[in-house]
């Protein structure tokens, strides 16, 4: 009607459409209405394209919130529902418990999953990834005072070397007085003679899950839950060698870039470094 109205008197075109005049005005004026969310539609795509969909909408809300907009969670969850956008969801990880040979350790961790400062709490733990019918293995170390991996090791074979090329690359960030628990399940690794003399030469104290209780390493099962849901499944790989260096680019990001809100919405090495410069 908008258009016919350049070639006909508006009185006509009500009357033959049958519509009231405030009708037509109400009509346009929302036609030409401003969509007021499409700034922050468009960061919030912006964001979620960045993260490579990783992000749900509690992490979408502190990142917007970091960018200067102030906006309500449930404000981002609707138009994140409005724009079809989704992050995905977590699945199991591998088991590598053998039976009862070798020492177990107390649980001195007793989920209590927070630490007040750097190398005081340690979680590790050894996750599976299949590629075309072939196997990589990933061992971190986690700090639980700000959730960063201190230490990694991928290995085509879950064999010792690389649980023990993990522990000298954490060692590094040892200083004199510091005297970490690092917590663990009862897989075999850790319960080898080796393990627990490597630990004793660095002053580090060795804490085992009880058995069969995944919540008590709640923290590291979480990490490769994330890791597997934002990038292992979200992705196709062709060899290990490319899982291998995707893996080192996500802990990278993880590490750096990616923001968690129990942090304050910084990323781990950020909320390191600015309780460091406090």
């Amino acid at each position: 009607m908008i258009e016919l109205r350049q070639e006909h008197p508006l009185e006509g075109l009500l009357k033959l459409a049958g519509l009231a005049r405030s009708t037509f005005y109400y009509q346009q004026k929302v036609q030409q209405s401003v969509d007021k969310y499409a700034v922050l539609k468009s960061r919030i795509c912006s964001i979620f394209d960045e993260h490579k969909g990783r992000y749900g909408y509690r992490r979408i809300t502190a990142a917007v919130r970091r960018a200067g907009h102030l906006v309500n969670h449930k404000t981002v969850q609707r138009l994140m529902g409005e724009l079809q956008l989704k992050s995905r969801v977590r699945i199991k990880k591998y088991r590598a418990y053998r039976g009862e040979e070798g020492q177990v350790a107390p649980n001195l961790l007793k989920r209590k999953f927070d630490a007040k400062r750097p190398n005081q709490k340690w979680v590790t733990d050894v996750t599976e990834f299949r590629v075309g019918g072939q196997k990589l293995y990933l061992s971190p170390i986690l700090d639980l005072y700000n959730g960063e991996i201190i230490a990694f090791k991928t290995a085509r074979r879950p064999l010792f070397d690389m649980v023990g090329a993990m522990l000298r690359q954490a060692f590094e960030r040892l200083r004199p007085r510091d005297k970490p628990i690092l917590h663990s399940d009862q897989g075999w690794q850790y319960r080898m003679p080796i393990y627990r003399r490597v630990l004793n030469e660095r002053a580090v104290k060795p804490s085992m899950s009880r058995k069969g209780n995944c919540y008590d390493n709640a923290a590291m099962e979480s990490f490769f839950g994330t890791l597997k849901s934002e990038f292992f499944y979200l992705n196709k790989f062709n060899s290990l060698d490319e899982l291998e260096a995707g893996i080192e680019g996500y802990i990278h990001y993880y590490n750096h870039s990616r923001i968690r809100l129990k942090l304050s919405g910084l990323s781990p090495v950020e909320y390191r470094t600015q309780a460091r410069r406090a």
